[in-house]
């Protein structure tokens, strides 16, 4: 069981030991801070599914933006949510960097290399663009068929530039699995 007067002391000793840091930031105060939020941030990066290794690391490279970013604090009230948000964007940064790279298609590629005598390139993009949405299928097309930049699409069409990036790179990897199957079959075939 949960000490109750140890639990209703450690905010206190987290109050103390931040505003020691925030008033006065150096190696001494900085260590304080390091010892008390450090455990803490290694089971954040634990429950999240980080191994010990990782936790270790990330929890270092939160520790080190606190230190260098810590007079710009607002809120010193908020120090240990604002330690936390660190942490968090540190999770998010190095579970980007472990996704595996998505499978991606270079439309002007396969339009050229699917042309064939049966039918031509316009007809093959038309089929291929009938595996999309509306919203996707305009996006490629102003794309790749208009040469549009995606920040004339997102103004054209009064959208952030962001979800026209989307909608383009969705609609690639939708069409993938489309677009490799007839290249693997030529391959088997010649």
């Amino acid at each position: 069981m949960i000490n109750s007067k140890a639990a209703y002391d450690r905010p206190r000793r987290e109050l103390r030991v931040t505003d020691n840091f925030l008033e006065s930031p150096n190696d001494e105060s900085f260590t304080e801070v390091f010892l008390m939020f450090t455990p803490q941030l290694v089971s954040f990066f634990r429950s999240h599914g980080c191994g010990p290794d990782v936790s270790e690391d990330l929890s270092q490279e939160v520790m080190l933006t606190v230190y260098r970013k810590s007079r710009q604090i607002r809120d010193r009230a908020r120090f240990r949510s604002w330690l936390f948000k660190i942490g968090l964007h540190a999770l998010y940064k190095h579970c980007r960097k472990q996704r595996p790279e998505t499978d991606r298609v270079d439309l002007e590629r396969v339009i050229d290399t699917n042309a064939n005598p049966a039918g031509s390139p316009a007809f093959e993009f038309h089929r291929w663009m009938s595996f999309l949405e509306s919203r996707e299928r305009e996006a490629l097309t102003l794309r790749f068929v208009e040469e549009w930049e995606y920040h004339e699409i997102a103004a054209a069409k009064a959208i952030p530039i962001g979800t026209v990036q989307w909608r383009v790179f969705n609609a690639k990897k939708k069409l993938a699995a489309h677009l490799r199957a007839p290249q693997l079959f030529r391959r088997q075939a010649a």
